[in-house]
C-alpha cells in the first residue's frame, strides 16, 4: 500500500481568511458546527446509532487533571469478541483552540467493531499554551495503557489518528516516543509511545508555516499555541514542530493531505515525509489531487481503505488480519 509522493508545488503562503476558519475543521466537514465552539458539549445523534450499538461506551472518563483542569476521554470497546482489542485514539482538530472529542465517527466506522476507539479532549489554547496539548495527549496514552486490562485493550497495539491540529498532535506523538520531554503527570512508569500514526493534513514545521500579514497577528492559531508569533519565537516554534524530532525510531506514519489545501500548505506534509524517509523511518504519503482542508475526498472507500489497511498492518496480529 505504499504510495510514492506526487510531485507538488511547495507553497508557503495561503489565504488569511482560509487559515482562520479552516484550522477549525474536524474529520470531514468544511464548515464548523455550532457545537464545536463548546468543548465537551456533544450534539445528539453525532454518532449514528447503527455504529454506536457495536460498542460498549464509557463517556467522560477523566484521564488527567493538569493544573486543576480535568481532561476527559470517551472510550468505545467492541461488544463482540473477548479482546484484548487494538486501539485507535482519535485526536480532534480545531486550531488548538476549538473542537472537542464529541464525534469520532470516522474512526468508529473504520474500526468495523474489531478495534476499540478512544476520543480525547486536551487543553485548548485559552487554557494553556504549548506544550500542554501534547502533554495531555501523552497522558491519555499512558492512562489507556495503564487501564488496558480493565477495558480489554491491547497495550502494545495503540494507534493514533487526527486531523489538522489533531494531525499535528498525532505526528508529535509518533516522533517523540523515545523522549520523556513531554511526559508529565501520572503513570510515568508507563511509556507513551504509539505503534502507528495517521496524520490528516497536520502542520509539521511551525518555523516555516507561512507568511504575510495574518501570520503576524497575535490572534492567529499558531500565535495562540506558542504564546507569540512563530517568526518571533523560533525556538518555541521548533519545539512544537514534529519535523524537529524525526528519527529512525519514529512510529510508522501514514500522512494524508489534499494538494489544494488553502489552510495547511501541502508542502508541510511533503517536508515531513521527506525528513522521515531520509531518517529511514517507516512513512507513507498519500496526496489527494485537488482536495482542500478536509471534505468528502478524505472519506472515500479508497482513502479509508488505505487507512484501515495501514492500521491492520501495524496493530493487528497476523492471525487476526483480514
Amino acid at each position: 500500500m505504499h504510495n510514492a509522493p506526487t510531485t507538488i508545488h511547495r507553497r508557503t503562503h495561503f489565504a488569511p481568511a482560509a487559515l482562520f476558519f479552516g484550522l477549525f475543521v474536524g474529520f470531514l466537514p468544511l464548515t464548523v458546527p455550532s457545537w464545536a465552539a463548546e468543548p465537551g458539549k456533544r450534539p445528539a445523534g453525532a454518532i449514528p446509532p447503527a455504529v454506536a450499538e457495536k460498542f460498549q461506551i464509557e463517556r467522560d472518563v477523566v484521564y488527567a487533571e493538569p493544573a486543576g483542569h480535568p481532561q476527559k476521554l470517551d472510550l468505545f470497546v467492541p461488544k463482540s469478541g473477548a479482546g484484548p482489542f487494538p486501539l485507535i485514539v482519535w485526536i480532534h482538530g480545531g486550531g488548538w483552540q476549538n473542537g472537542s472529542k464529541a464525534n469520532p465517527g470516522g474512526a468508529l466506522r473504520l474500526s468495523g467493531g474489531d478495534y476499540a476507539v478512544a476520543s480525547i479532549d486536551y487543553r485548548l489554547t485559552h487554557v494553556a499554551i504549548f506544550p500542554a496539548q501534547i502533554e495531555d495527549c501523552k497522558a491519555a496514552i499512558r492512562w489507556l495503557r495503564t487501564h488496558a486490562a480493565q477495558y480489554r485493550l491491547d497495550p502494545e497495539r495503540i494507534g493514533v489518528w487526527g486531523s489538522s491540529a489533531g494531525g499535528h498532535l498525532v505526528a508529535l506523538l509518533g516522533v517523540t516516543g523515545e523522549t520523556k520531554e513531554f511526559d508529565v503527570g501520572a503513570h510515568l512508569d508507563v511509556y507513551s509511545r504509539v505503534q502507528a500514526v495517521c496524520d490528516y493534513y497536520g502542520p509539521a514545521d511551525l518555523t516555516r508555516f507561512g507568511g504575510g500579514e495574518y501570520m503576524s497577528r497575535p490572534d492567529s492559531p499558531e500565535a495562540k499555541l506558542l504564546g507569540g508569533q512563530p517568526q518571533e519565537n523560533l525556538e518555541k516554534a521548533k519545539r512544537a514542530s514534529p519535523i524537529a524530532y524525526v528519527a529512525s525510531t519514529a512510529a510508522p506514519m501514514l500522512i494524508v493531505h489534499g494538494t489544494a489545501d488553502p489552510v495547511v500548505p501541502v508542502a508541510q506534509s511533503q517536508w515531513f515525509y521527506d525528513a522521515l524517509k531520509a531518517a529511514k523511518a517507516d512513512a507513507q504519503l498519500h496526496l489527494i489531487p485537488n482536495a482542500k482542508h478536509g471534505g468528502p475526498e478524505f472519506g472515500t472507500p479508497e482513502v479509508t481503505g488505505k487507512i484501515r489497511a495501514f492500521f491492520d498492518l501495524h496493530l493487528r496480529p497476523k492471525s487476526a488480519k483480514h
